[in-house]
């Protein structure tokens, strides 16, 4: 690295880095960046430039500690918007006096970013972060308000910015009135938005927190729980929970692109997602008071054996997200890779931590008492959806089932109430593990059962499962050591191994009965449905042997009326006779039922056996694949 990249490091820190490649200098790459600046940008989408130009520091040789300033020629900047809300808006919609806004953004006239519409209010609130590349300063920066309609849309208002009255790395918070020079209203609302100007530094490379695996055992390493460092405190407490929702990636390149996935790092806590760019995926991060770091989110791409390539990165501020609201963010990747979408929502929660059992929160007679006096029945009218709060210390687990070939395990338990999930540190190389540690959560439903699963890491495979067990909070002896036996998946028989627990409930009577009459709350950590080659044999046989009942039961009607039988069909006359005298409209269906059951007890018996012979084979084959897969 240069001295001039240094300097441009340390001068320049912005708030979404970029790993751009800088080539040469031509003048054909000159002209043809001229030529991309009169291209027509489409109304939904942000078009990136895909040519780099090298900033003309990186050869000059500058001596470090002399400030130089980059020609603007040569320089791209980076435009961060935050579309926060409109205040006061005008009535469009005269029957029901509100209005469907939306917000264009355009730079000399040329659109390049498009909100969301929120339907029946003069006060929306959007909650949009969108950021856009820029050769130069040298524009006019428009805002402008419309009204969705059936037939065309209806101008509600704009506000102009000069981008270079703008000073670089500073974040100013506006309040744009909009003008409407045919409105006979003088005040038709104003627009809350966040603007920050900076350069597009291409100098900055990917920081040790992201890089590269080497090899397994560090892959192995790296997705381990981190330890509580020595000068930390040993009860952390989060006052918030971050949801992020990756939605998907767009305008990616289509051709031969791999396996692409993205990282997100927040202090130690990281997430990998899955190879398809359209994600859909949610999970949640702990916001503590102690931890300012932005979140960081790259894009990675991978082909075969090849080394990961980087398609981009950028940091999200969330000291600027609002809480309780979701936030929409809207980012453009390296040149040419395209753009990602995910949300974001702040949620402030109580009573969380993990500590060790000897700095447990209800060990300390002061906690205790604030805690019971919260709770307390003279307190029932304040924050009634806090029903209670639950201690849960996860001592040991004895005699688990080996999974390593040299007979031993490498366990962790995770502890899940609701929504609510968290998780102990790995203890490795053992079969009976001693966490000593102690959990607390916040109790939104006194019904509600605890799950208490132990597993075994695998690396950079999926956890293996050892045993779990199931808690009603109700059933909860308080301050009771108690030794469980571990239950399979589905908790119906016991599996190998038992886990030592210490569970304490306290809770607001007259709260959890509140709580009662209230919809169950909804399972937002339900995993996505994965294929499956077994339900499907499964679900094969079973419309196998329904359309076979049914083409036997058509077949045996069919011989009645061929008198392929005497017997049968004089029977059968007799039995058409009874039923026409003594019909009514509600046997139909009854009549039916019988066929169907009668014919498929004959088939269960007798030629259905070769079919369930054959699909079992099939199956069988199918679970030594999967086993390949998973291997």
């Amino acid at each position: 690295m240069t001295d001039s990249e240094d300097l441009d490091r340390d001068l320049c820190s912005p708030l979404f880095m970029k790993d751009l490649s800088a080539e040469e200098a031509r003048p054909e790459q000159l002209q043809a960046e001229e030529a991309a600046e009169d291209l027509e940008m489409s109304s939904e989408q942000l078009e990136l430039y895909c040519e780099s130009v090298i900033d003309p520091l990186e050869n000059s040789g500058s001596a470090a500690g002399v400030e130089v300033q980059a020609p603007q020629t040569f320089q791209r900047y980076v435009l961060n918007i935050n579309l926060k809300q409109g205040r006061n808006l005008a009535v469009n919609n005269k029957r029901s006096g509100t209005s469907d806004p939306y917000v264009k953004f355009k730079l000399d006239g040329k659109q390049f970013y498009k909100s969301k519409v929120v339907y029946k209010s003069l006060n929306p609130r959007w909650n949009e972060s969108l950021s856009y590349p820029l050769r130069d300063i040298e524009h006019t920066l428009d805002v402008r308000v419309y009204n969705k309609n059936r037939t065309a849309d209806e101008f509600m208002g704009s506000s102009s910015l000069y981008l270079k009255d703008f000073d670089l790395y500073k974040t100013y918070e506006m309040e744009l009135q909009l003008e409407d020079p045919k409105s006979k209203e003088d005040d038709v609302g104003l627009i809350l938005v966040d603007l920050c100007l900076m350069f597009r530094d291409a100098t900055i490379k990917k920081g040790p927190k992201w890089a590269q695996k080497k090899n397994k055992n560090q892959a192995a390493a790296n997705q381990r729980p981190p330890e509580t460092p020595k000068n930390q405190s040993k009860n952390r407490m989060w006052t918030g929970a971050l949801g992020i929702t990756l939605v998907e990636g767009q305008d990616l390149p289509q051709y031969g692109q791999g396996d692409i996935y993205v990282r997100f790092r927040l202090g130690d806590q990281k997430y990998k997602s899955k190879a398809n760019p359209q994600w859909r995926e949610q999970f949640d991060f702990n916001q503590f008071d102690d931890n300012q770091e932005p979140l960081q989110v790259e894009v990675f791409s991978k082909r075969g054996r090849k080394a990961e390539e980087s398609w981009g990165m950028f940091e999200i501020d969330l000291s600027r997200v609002p809480i309780n609201e979701r936030q929409l963010y809207n980012h453009g990747l390296d040149p040419g890779k395209g753009r990602l979408v995910c949300l974001v929502t702040l949620r402030p929660c109580w009573g969380v931590s993990i500590s060790d059992i000897e700095a447990a929160p209800l060990e300390r007679p002061d906690e205790r008492d604030s805690v019971e006096e919260k709770f307390s029945l003279k307190n029932s009218h304040r924050c009634v959806h806090e029903v209670g709060f639950l201690q849960v210390k996860v001592i040991r687990a004895n005699d688990l089932p080996a999974t390593d070939l040299n007979g031993k395990s490498n366990p962790f338990c995770v502890v899940e109430l609701g929504n609510s999930k968290l998780q102990t540190h790995t203890v490795y190389k053992t079969l009976n593990p001693e966490w000593s540690k102690a959990f607390t959560l916040p109790i939104k439903d006194i019904h509600s059962v605890i799950q208490l699963t132990v597993l075994d890491e695998n690396g950079d495979k999926a956890p293996s499962f050892l045993g779990k067990v199931a808690i009603p909070l109700l059933t909860v002896q308080s301050g009771q050591q108690v030794c469980l036996l571990l239950k399979k998946e589905e908790l119906g028989c016991a599996a190998k191994g038992t886990i030592t627990l210490v569970l304490e409930v306290i809770y607001n009577k007259v709260r959890a009965g509140i709580r009662t009459f209230q919809p169950k709350e909804s399972d937002l950590t339900e995993e996505s449905a994965k294929f499956s080659k077994k339900v499907l044999a499964q679900n094969i046989f079973r419309v196998r042997k329904i359309s076979t009942a049914v083409l036997h039961t058509l077949r045996y009607i069919n011989s009645c009326f061929q008198w392929e039988s005497t017997q049968r069909s004089l029977i059968a006359f007799l039995i058409f006779l009874v039923t026409v005298w003594h019909w009514e409209l509600f046997m139909l269906p009854l009549f039916l039922l019988l066929i169907l059951g009668w014919q498929y007890s004959q088939l269960t018996t007798g030629n259905a056996s070769s079919n369930q012979e054959i699909v079992n084979m099939s199956m069988g084959d199918e679970e030594e694949e999967d086993e390949k897969d998973n291997i």
